[in-house]
């Protein structure tokens, strides 16, 4: 049984973590980021990784830079026969990327969605299906020859939240098949790659210039863990987390309910519903968080927050 080091950072690659331990293949140590201010409150909060690890008992070291003369040093002193790499969130480089083989797990099916945020921009783009890689880490990104993969369906309610669910036990047995069976490894075809940039403030927002059904993927592709955004008439941003597209009947009868004609663009009320005006369609925001509250039903929003929705002066 090979011993390794697992390096990883985020609550995905938490998971991933218990289930290879689960699984016999628990790490001789564990690597993530440092601790970092978190919250409203800004108290330092460690990464995920770092809480898993402690409550399996393996030791877990916490550098700055994972390159650095300790982390190398640290690493080395395991003497692993592969380094397993999950959602770690910082650039590998020598010498540490050629000391040992590099096993990366990455959710998405390469060359598709190479980079920060694979499962976020699949289901942003509409596709149909996704799944995990298994890859050996070199130094572009996520460009690495596969050795395994495996595939799921993206359902018309998936969110990150159910995807990633489904994608961390696919992803432990296929890093337990590729420690224990060295599987071959093919390249990737980098013609068909695409590349999924890291989420930024402007991903989350819901523009109504944008279609309705493009917005519906965006709400839950950021739920619940980064969360979208409406803008509001008097400025505030409003969390989404929750949404769907109405069909034209609906679409019709609501805006009549609201007085609106032509239908109106941005957020507004039609009647206890809470609707967002887009080109085309309309979304009707089902679950939502004013800033500094709690999530609540539209309706619950509407009872106490009308006056969000009523432009200044």
């Amino acid at each position: 049984m090979p011993g390794t080091v697992y390096l990883g950072t985020s609550a995905f690659a938490a998971d991933v973590l218990r289930m290879i331990s689960d699984r016999g293949e628990r790490p001789l140590l564990v690597v993530t980021r440092p601790d970092r201010p978190r919250g409203r409150g800004r108290r330092l909060a460690s990464p995920p990784v770092a809480g898993t690890a402690r409550e399996l008992g393996i030791p877990v070291v916490q550098p700055e830079s994972v390159n650095g003369p300790e982390s190398v040093a640290a690493i080395e002193a395991q003497a692993p026969d592969a380094v397993c790499v999950c959602a770690f969130g910082a650039l590998i480089k020598e010498p540490l990327l050629s000391s040992h083989p590099m096993l990366n797990v990455h959710p998405s099916l390469l060359p598709r969605w190479r980079g920060a945020a694979p499962i976020e921009r699949a289901i942003m783009a509409g596709d149909a299906e996704t799944g995990v890689s298994i890859m050996r880490l070199g130094a572009g990104l996520d460009d690495g020859p596969v050795c395994l993969c495996a595939s799921t369906p993206i359902g018309p309610t998936d969110t990150y939240g159910t995807l990633a669910e489904r994608l961390a036990p696919t992803s432990a047995e296929l890093l337990v098949r590729a420690l224990r069976e060295s599987p071959p490894f093919r390249e990737q075809d980098d013609s068909a790659s695409t590349y999924a940039e890291k989420i930024t403030p402007e991903d989350r927002l819901l523009d109504g210039a944008r279609p309705a059904v493009e917005l519906e993927r965006v709400v839950r592709a950021l739920h619940p863990h980064v969360g979208a955004q409406a803008i509001l008439p008097d400025g505030s941003r409003l969390g989404v987390h929750a949404s769907r597209v109405l069909d034209g009947d609906e679409r019709r009868a609501a805006e009549a309910r609201s007085g609106a004609d032509p239908p109106r663009r941005g957020v507004h009320a039609a009647g206890d519903r809470l609707l967002l005006g887009a080109s085309p369609g309309t979304l009707e925001l089902l679950t939502v968080q004013p800033p500094g509250g709690r999530a609540m039903d539209a309706a619950a929003f509407l009872r106490g927050h009308r006056g969000a929705l009523e432009p200044p002066g």
